[in-house]
């Protein structure tokens, strides 16, 4: 019986240490350190939020950056549910075969691209979670001559955007560059309506 009540009285001191002061203390440090990253890292455009710098989301439209192809349609499943997968699909897989084949066609195809054009891998393979929100500056910048010509923009205005939102692989050696499609997408919304303003005002 002594044993048991000690069994008991530690269940409930670590259960209220470890379950409950605990993560008190890491959401008070967090929310006062790292607020932005703490809350989602959320995305708000004329407040409202459009999304997380961490999660991809589809964009299909002409006048879009397209991100990584996702094997989970980018968590967005039935009712609700969210879900974060790759394809499971083995180097030997003939579904594999089939589905980077329609990769590169529909990036080759969907940009105007010469049919031997080497389509980088990121825009080829899903990524593991199917919610990777970055795409190489490569695929990018293959991306650039349709979204300006979509828009009315000059390439070197989407360029100029491409590297102000390509970020170095962290603190200089971890990863490689990377563009974050929606702070991309989102800056590019705002590059058009400005476009539109300035048109307005020579052109009143």
């Amino acid at each position: 019986m002594k044993l048991l009540l000690q069994s008991i009285r530690q269940t409930i001191l670590w259960s209220i240490v470890t379950g409950l002061i605990y993560e008190a203390v890491i959401t008070v440090i967090a929310q006062v350190a790292f607020p932005h990253q703490a809350n989602g890292s959320l995305v708000i455009r004329e407040g409202k939020i459009i999304g997380s710098q961490l999660l991809a989301q589809q964009f299909t439209g002409s006048n879009y950056f397209w991100p990584r192809p996702s094997a989970c349609a980018y968590g967005t499943g039935p009712a609700g549910i969210v879900a974060s997968s790759g394809s499971n699909l083995g180097p030997t897989s003939g579904a594999l075969q089939t589905n980077v084949q329609n990769n590169i066609s529909a990036f080759v195809g969907g940009n105007n691209l010469p049919t031997n054009t080497v389509v980088p891998a990121d825009m080829v393979y899903a990524s593991a979670s199917g919610l990777d929100p970055h795409i190489s500056p490569e695929s990018a910048g293959l991306q650039v001559a349709r979204v300006a010509a979509a828009r009315g923009l000059k390439e070197d205005s989407v360029k100029d955007l491409v590297r102000q939102y390509t970020q170095p692989p962290q603190w200089g050696f971890l990863g490689q560059s990377r563009v974050n499609v929606l702070m991309l997408n989102s800056a590019l919304d705002e590059l058009s309506t400005m476009a539109k303003k300035a048109m307005v005002k020579e052109n009143p």
